[in-house]
């Protein structure tokens, strides 16, 4: 799988759960939600600001989209909700890596750039650092209206994990890809 085909496949609405072990507070939390993953042109007004935010040309990236969620967990009674814009930068030299710019991270909510690379055997992985933590991220297909993802939070030496969830998505069949 090359990366855009990466990208281009994680388009759509996904219904996803995700069970999350929270090591600090030896809690369990299961979080059911929505997530609605959206391309976005290379002129959008937010992946321009990301652009502007990071001093990065507009001809160096591909595959600009936004991420919005909305879910229930069981540890909280609040609505779980939020977008992002994520703006790929592949390396030039290697295209299955490259950066990862965001405007709102995954461990902080906070701009984070993080680093990317698509394995030959079609897992993407994403790592963030930030100044507090570190988050690892692996997302793959089972196939086109299935994936998986598996995220862990660890301190900022990288030392101790405090987080680890699993998460099972499918595509919302109103936006099937075969």
């Amino acid at each position: 799988m090359e990366i855009t085909e990466f990208f281009e496949l994680s388009i759509g609405q996904w219904r996803s759960q995700r069970s999350g072990h929270h090591l600090a507070f030896a809690h369990f939390e299961q979080v059911l939600s929505t997530i609605d993953i959206e391309s976005l042109s290379l002129n959008d007004p937010a992946v321009v600001a990301i652009c502007e935010l990071y001093e990065t040309d507009p001809v160096s990236i591909t595959h600009p989209f936004r991420m919005t969620w909305e879910g229930e967990s069981d540890w909280d009674d609040k609505l779980i909700s939020g977008s992002t814009v994520l703006v790929p930068i592949p390396n030039v030299e290697n295209r299955s890596r490259g950066k990862l710019l965001r405007d709102q991270g995954y461990a902080e909510t906070i701009p984070a750039v993080a680093k990317y690379h698509l394995s030959e055997d079609g897992i993407f992985t994403l790592l963030t650092e930030y100044e507090l933590a570190a988050a690892e991220e692996r997302i793959w297909f089972a196939n086109p209206n299935l994936r998986f993802r598996v995220a862990t939070i660890k301190t900022s030496d990288g030392k101790g994990v405090t987080t680890a969830s699993f998460s099972s998505e499918i595509r919302s069949l109103s936006s099937s890809t075969s």
